[in-house]
């Protein structure tokens, strides 16, 4: 059996990290009580804070009021705009351009539009070289800059370097994307599946602190998941954990889905479908006030929030969709209730802004689950936000976990 020691350096950023996670979760704090929480002597935290004060990741704010005739205590703080990371958000028919403070506010963000199956390599360098215009144009020195974040919609390697399948967003399949943008852009780059992106963000911005578990379901266009157990966020062995989306739910004349499979939980579930399945219902006696807006503006114009609203107003078929959707994506939903048992499931996208919508899927929920397997439902506190900040945290995370050392 071999044994493996840490060198100092190693030491150094794994103290530098968790004094940085200590104080991005709980804010500003004195020296005194960052040594309690990290268990390291007063004289180790002074070295380490010192030294991030002096490389400008940590600033001196305000002094504690003193109870005795003893020294005040002066409360540091990430000094969270000193460095930004930057993001690239890959998704279908768009990719975001953004930057984000530590703290993951904003520096800018830009959405521009790509073609369906866009060639990986002139869509790289596209990319590249707006963002980089952009951080010129906002002032931002190369210095300043910590890295590069690739948020990116399909399968992603297990080692977040290679784009295995994007489902028609990006023409090729087993992709070096990542590897692409650090040679385009000379940063270090950081890649993942985009709703585990927007789960990290979400996460990263909450400053959850929680050791329990929790399931992030997106719609978008379709259906996205990510798991968290114990705080981190679980890839599974090839990197498709959560891809619930793709369960299988019709098992015979199911339509056919981009995954290549057919009777996938989107090809019923997903916006789009439900959707689709309104449009090929639409007609005057099964539909009539779906018919009636179709009249009056033209079918074209439908939307999934006209199919809620006319569902909502009484149009049992526009109801009867509505409801075969919301019934197999709970149904799904449930089984991953009672194998993972999460502390609470966070629903993400526009959907669940439509009170129709989300009053049928709560209560779909909670039918038949006992209450040994109650589990807390909320939707995002960020719902619609994260797109322009998770790619760009990706690199601030990384950033924090190597001990802000880019």
């Amino acid at each position: 059996m071999s044994y493996k020691g840490d060198n100092l350096m190693s030491v150094k950023r794994t103290n530098r990290s968790a004094a940085l996670h200590a104080l991005h979760e709980k804010g500003a704090m004195s020296r005194k009580r960052l040594a309690e929480s990290m268990n390291l002597t007063p004289a180790a935290i002074t070295k380490i804070v010192g030294e991030m004060i002096s490389d400008g990741l940590l600033s001196e704010g305000e002094m504690l009021p003193s109870g005795s005739a003893g020294r005040r205590e002066t409360l540091v703080d990430i000094n969270a705009q000193n460095a930004c990371g930057l993001g690239v958000l890959i998704d279908l028919r768009k990719a975001i351009l953004s930057a984000t403070w530590l703290d993951g506010s904003v520096v800018f963000a830009e959405e521009l539009p790509l073609p369906a199956e866009a060639p990986a390599e002139e869509t790289a360098r596209r990319l590249s070289a707006r963002l980089l215009e952009l951080t010129r144009e906002h002032g931002l020195e190369r210095e300043r800059i910590v890295g590069l974040g690739i948020a990116v919609r399909g399968i992603t390697s297990a080692d977040g370097h290679i784009v295995r399948d994007s489902f028609g967003t990006l023409a090729e399949t087993d992709y070096p994307l990542c590897a692409l943008f650090e040679e385009l852009t000379g940063l270090r780059c950081v890649m993942e599946n985009n709703v585990r992106s927007l789960l990290a963000a979400q996460m990263f911005l909450s400053r959850d602190e929680t050791t329990g578990s929790q399931f992030f379901l997106r719609c978008g266009y379709g259906i996205g998941a990510a798991l968290s157990i114990n705080g981190r966020i679980w890839h599974g062995v090839t990197a498709q954990c959560a891809e619930i989306g793709h369960i299988p739910v019709v098992h015979r004349g199911g339509k056919p889905c981009r995954c290549g499979k057919s009777g996938c939980l989107e090809t019923v579930a997903s916006p789009g479908s439900i959707r689709e399945d309104a449009m090929e219902a639409l007609s005057e006696e099964r539909t009539p006030l779906l018919w009636r807006m179709a009249g009056e503006r033209g079918a074209e114009t439908l939307s999934v929030f006209d199919v809620f609203s006319a569902a909502s107003r009484g149009d049992e078929g526009a109801a009867a969709i509505v409801d075969r959707a919301v019934q197999e994506l709970a149904s799904a939903i449930k089984a991953l209730i009672y194998l993972v048992d999460p502390g609470k499931i966070v629903l993400y996208g526009s959907l669940f802004e439509d009170a129709y919508y989300l009053a049928r899927l709560s209560s779909e929920l909670h039918e038949g689950v006992d209450s040994r397997h109650s589990v807390h439902i909320e939707k995002s506190c960020y719902n619609q936000q994260l797109e322009d900040k998770a790619a760009c945290l990706l690199a601030v995370q990384d950033f924090i976990d190597n001990g802000g050392i880019a």
